[in-house]
C-alpha cells in the first residue's frame, strides 16, 4: 500500500463524477481502438508482436496474473447475502464461468499455455508476481481491506486499450484469443463487469461513517493495478535474443552431461560449454561462427534446426513446441514478421526431406471456421459429475449430507477458491453456488 500510495490515481476526486470518468474513459479507448484498426488497414505492422515468439513469450510472461484471475473478490463471497456486494458477487461467479468449463477463466488461459507449451513459466522475474500476490493478498483479507478491494475491482475492470489490440494480434498470428475477446465483452461499461465495478462502490459507500475517508481507500486500491510488471511492460520487455539463451540456459540444466565428446565446438566440447549456464551466449556466438547456424536464413540451413527438427533428428524432444518457435524466429531474422508458425512434420505439406515447411498464419478465427466444418458434431465438454475425480465423489457426499444452506454455502465456497475453483469439483460447486444464491 505505501508503494501504491506514491502512484497517481486516475479516479477523480470526489466519488460524485464516477460515472462520467467511466463513460470518458470507455470512449476515449474506443475512439483509440479505432485509429489502431485504422492504421492496420493502411498497413501499419503490428503494435504489439514483433512475431509469433514474441506473443507466447507474452502469454508465459503474464502467466502469474492470469493464473489468478478474478482471486481479489473470493473474500467478499461468504458475504454473498448482503446485497450491496451483490456486483461483486456476481462478478466473481462470472470470473468462474458460471461453473462452466468453457468460460472459466484461470481454466481458459491453463489451456492456453498448455496448447502451446507454455507449461514452464515459473522462472519469471519476480515483478511478475506482484499483481497476482496483490489479488492473493486481497483475497485472504477482505474484511479488512473492503475498500481497497473495491477499489483494485474498479480499476481491473476497465475495459483497457491493451486488450482489444492484444486479441486483434493473437488471432492474427494464429493463436486463440478467446480469453482476451471474453474479457473484453464482460468488461464492457453498458451491462458488464465495468459497470458492475462502478455500482459496487456506490453500493458500499458509508451511509453513517465517513464516506470521504472510504472514498480515499478506494482509490489506493485502484492504484494497486499499477504495481509490478503491466501487460504494456511485458510485452516492451521482451528480446528474442535474450530468450533464446535463457531457454538454452535452462536446457543446459539438465544437458550439460547428456552429451558425447567426438562433437567439438570452438575446440571444446559440448558438455563443457554446457557445463555453466553463463557461457550460453559465447556457446551460442561459436556456433554460429562454426557454421552451426545460420541467422537471417531458413531455419533448414542451419545444421542445428536439423538436429531438433524433421526425420531423424537426432534432438528430436528436447525443446518444446514454444521453445523451437522461438529458435525458428530467431534463426529467420526480419522475415519472422511474417508470423509463420511451427508446423508438426505429419501434418505438412510435401517438402525437402528432413526439414519443416513454414507457412504465413491463418488467423484462428478462420481456422476455427475451418475445423468446426471439418468437426461439426464434435462432442460437448463432460458436466463435472460425469468426470472420474474423487474430489467430485467427495463433494457430492458432503452435499448430500449438508444439513441447512448455510452449511451448503460453505462448503460450496471453499471449493470455490482461486487454487480450486477451476477443477472439477470447483466447477460444480460454483453451479451448485449459483443454484443456491440465485446470482
Amino acid at each position: 500500500m505505501v508503494d501504491a500510495s506514491r502512484v497517481e490515481c486516475a479516479l477523480p476526486d470526489s466519488i460524485d463524477g464516477l460515472a462520467a470518468w467511466m463513460e470518458s474513459s470507455t470512449a476515449s479507448v474506443g475512439a483509440r481502438y479505432q485509429e489502431y484498426l485504422a492504421e492496420r488497414k493502411a498497413g501499419a505492422p503490428r503494435r504489439f508482436f514483433q512475431n509469433r515468439s514474441h506473443a507466447l513469450a507474452f502469454l508465459r510472461g503474464v502467466a502469474p496474473t492470469k493464473m489468478v484471475d478474478g482471486a481479489w473478490l473470493y473474500g467478499v463471497l461468504r458475504h454473498w447475502q448482503n446485497p450491496r456486494y451483490a456486483d461483486l458477487v456476481r462478478t466473481y461467479i462470472e470470473e468462474l464461468g458460471d461453473g462452466r468449463a468453457d468460460r472459466n477463466h484461470v481454466l481458459l488461459f491453463r489451456q492456453l499455455l498448455a496448447t502451446h507449451g507454455l507449461e514452464h513459466w515459473q522462472d519469471l522475474p519476480d515483478d511478475h508476481y506482484t499483481q497476482g500476490a496483490i489479488q492473493l493478498a486481497l483475497a485472504a483479507h477482505t474484511d479488512a481491506l473492503l475498500p481497497e478491494v473495491i477499489g483494485f475491482n474498479l480499476g481491473y475492470e476497465q475495459l483497457p486499450l491493451h486488450l482489444p489490440i492484444t486479441a486483434y494480434e493473437l488471432n492474427e498470428l494464429g493463436i486463440d484469443p478467446y480469453y482476451f475477446t471474453l474479457h473484453v465483452t464482460v468488461d464492457n461499461a453498458d451491462t458488464g463487469h465495468a459497470l458492475r465495478a462502478v455500482q459496487a462502490v456506490q453500493a458500499a459507500m458509508p451511509r453513517v461513517g465517513d464516506p470521504d475517508a472510504f472514498w480515499q481507500r478506494v482509490r489506493n486500491g485502484f492504484r494497486l493495478n499499477e504495481l509490478g510488471a503491466s501487460t504494456n511492460s511485458v510485452i516492451g520487455g521482451f528480446d528474442i535474443q535474450d530468450e533464446v539463451e535463457r531457454i538454452f540456459q535452462r536446457k543446459s540444466v539438465a544437458g550439460h552431461g547428456a552429451h558425447s565428446d567426438y562433437c567439438r565446438v570452438a575446440g571444446r566440447s559440448v558438455n563443457d560449454w554446457l557445463s555453466e549456464p553463463s557461457q550460453i551466449p559465447g556457446f551460442l556466438q561459436a556456433l554460429e561462427q562454426s557454421g552451426w547456424i545460420v541467422r537471417n536464413a531458413p531455419p533448414q540451413e542451419s545444421r542445428f534446426w536439423r538436429l531438433l527438427d524433421g526425420d531423424h533428428a537426432e534432438m528430436f524432444g528436447v525443446f518444446s513446441t514454444y521453445e523451437l518457435q522461438v529458435i525458428q524466429d530467431w534463426l529467420r531474422g526480419d522475415a519472422s514478421a511474417d508470423g509463420a508458425a511451427l508446423v508438426p512434420p505429419s501434418a505438412a505439406p510435401v517438402a525437402p526431406e528432413g526439414t519443416t515447411p513454414l507457412r504465413r498464419p491463418r488467423s484462428f478465427r478462420a481456422q476455427q471456421r475451418l475445423d468446426s466444418a471439418r468437426n461439426a458434431s464434435a462432442a460437448a465438454a463432460p458436466s463435472p459429475e460425469s468426470m472420474l475425480d474423487v474430489d467430485v465423489d467427495a463433494l457430492q457426499v458432503q452435499m448430500a449430507q449438508a444439513p441447512d444452506s448455510q452449511t451448503l454455502a460453505r462448503l460450496l465456497v471453499a471449493e470455490m477458491a482461486p487454487s480450486r475453483h477451476w477443477m472439477p469439483a470447483g466447477l460444480l460447486a460454483t453451479q451448485r453456488f449459483v443454484a443456491l444464491a440465485h446470482v
